[in-house]
């Protein structure tokens, strides 16, 4: 029997009377009298080097006790065996399958994932197991040329896995128990800043460009300055643009642009600042570092267009009429089936045809503003005279109904009923910033625009040293 639990039994024994008889036998008192002597032997020898062990099953009763009560005993913790590489509790090692069960492949234009299988020799049930495993798997439905895609392939050509990664979204399939599992992964992505400046020289696009801007984010600074700047028309050389945006990583490789989060152009001389603030809802907007939105209620032009045909003016020569006549509007040239816009908020007040005009809808905006659209090739589905439209939204498509030599948009805007020229008129103000977020964009527009500020003036130090050089 353990020395220490004899010796722990020993001590709850009751305490014996003084007035009662010892009855032991000599025999007895002789066991009793060894056990104390092994105990002390035991004790003497553990408490000259009290240690920690580490016993391979568990932390038992062998562990030594401390040898005062102050005195500490650190037991290392029995971890568990490490675990192999999984996600989600997907176990991707397989030690009879090795790396070279993996088939790469990138997703060529045409490509479907029937025809991946196709390529790789599984079956058509195996595909149909794969788009039955649940909506994680709708990705699968929508390759796209250029994306990488693995598949890993047992005995007997049965799937055993399958990755497929597109930015942040990641999608697992495993085989489990001779059944197929799905698994969606969404990465979280790092947020970086990054700056951009440039001079036009020829053209917006080609300047921007230069600058290391992508296309896409050249055209949401279009977007977000063209409310003061027409950029078909008001671009000159010599023109600047600064803009602070958003770039988006994954595991250290750039996965897409995000927003732009400050930005300034210059043009003719004057310039342009915007700042982009979040609202408690999740919608954000540019303004003004003042505050004052960079939106305006009125859209300038209200269609893509390739040129205007023909301007705003009170004695122009009809092309079809032959004669002189006021030409109260603006014509905007383009394909055929371009996309026209709302210039605003408004209600349609006229939808049809209208003389000269073809097919012309009219918008009535904060009652003294109108808009007019003619020459439409068709209508928007769904819009009709007293259904109420928002900005941007498509109320028809550019053509050449009516009077029109070619395909264009024939675009005017009224004020009290009084024609005015739709490329000079004062556009009014959409809201400023609400009063309770004031204090809080107000610090934040003026930390984006220092950043600015000095991310330019050290760019113009570079450019200086470099010219030096």
């Amino acid at each position: 029997m353990n020395c220490l639990i004899l010796f722990k039994r020993y001590l709850r024994l009751s305490i014996i009377p003084e007035s009662a008889e010892l009855r032991f036998p000599h025999l007895h008192w002789l066991a009793l009298f060894g056990s104390l002597i092994v105990l002390a032997a035991v004790l003497a020898l553990t408490s000259h080097d009290a240690e920690a062990t580490r016993d391979e099953k568990m932390f038992s009763a062998e562990t030594p006790f401390p040898a005062s009560p102050t005195e500490k005993i650190v037991v290392p913790l029995q971890l568990p065996p490490p675990a192999t590489h999984a996600l989600d509790g997907v176990n991707f090692q397989d030690a009879a399958l090795s790396e070279q069960d993996w088939h790469t492949l990138i997703v060529k234009r045409g490509d479907n994932l029937s025809s991946i299988f196709l390529r790789l020799g599984l079956d058509s049930q195996q595909l149909q197991d794969v788009l039955e495993l649940g909506p994680e798997t709708a990705t699968l439905a929508r390759l796209m040329p250029g994306e990488t895609i693995r598949v890993r392939i047992g005995a007997n050509k049965e799937l055993q896995g399958l990755v497929y990664d597109v930015d942040e979204n990641s999608l697992r399939i495993h085989r489990e128990q001779d059944k197929l599992r799905a698994v969606g992964v969404k990465h979280d992505l790092e947020t970086r800043l990054s700056y951009a400046t440039g001079v036009i020289e020829s053209s917006l696009f080609e300047s921007g460009q230069q600058a290391g801007l992508s296309d896409n984010m050249i055209l949401a600074m279009a977007e977000i300055f063209g409310w003061d700047v027409d950029f078909a028309q008001d671009l000159r050389e010599g023109d600047s643009f600064t803009v602070l945006y958003e770039e988006q990583y994954l595991a250290g490789e750039k996965v897409r642009d995000g927003a732009i989060v400050a930005a300034e152009f210059t043009n003719r001389g004057k310039t342009y600042r915007a700042v982009r603030f979040t609202e408690s809802d999740g919608v954000a907007s540019y303004y003004t570092p003042e505050g004052l939105s960079m939106r305006k209620a009125f859209l300038r032009t209200p269609v893509k267009f390739t040129r205007i045909s023909s301007g705003f003016t009170l004695a122009r020569f009809h092309p079809i009429l032959h004669r002189m006549r006021a030409h109260k509007g603006v014509d905007y040239a383009g394909p055929v089936g371009t996309p026209i816009k709302a210039a605003s908020d408004g209600k349609v007040i006229f939808k049809g045809v209208k003389g000269g005009y073809g097919n012309t809808v009219i918008l009535q905006h904060f009652g003294k503003y109108s808009t007019l659209y003619a020459h439409m090739a068709g209508f928007a589905r769904g819009l009709k005279q007293g259904s109420s439209v928002r900005q941007g939204e498509i109320i028809g498509y550019l053509g050449k109904s009516g009077l029109a030599t070619g395909p264009h948009l024939h675009y005017e805007f009224r004020v009290n009923g009084v024609h005015q020229n739709p490329l000079t008129v004062p556009l009014p103000k959409a809201e400023p910033i609400q009063a309770k977020y004031k204090n809080t964009f107000t610090k934040q527009a003026r930390s984006l625009v220092a950043q600015m500020d000095m991310f330019k003036t050290s760019r113009l130090a570079l450019n200086q040293n470099t010219a030096g050089n």
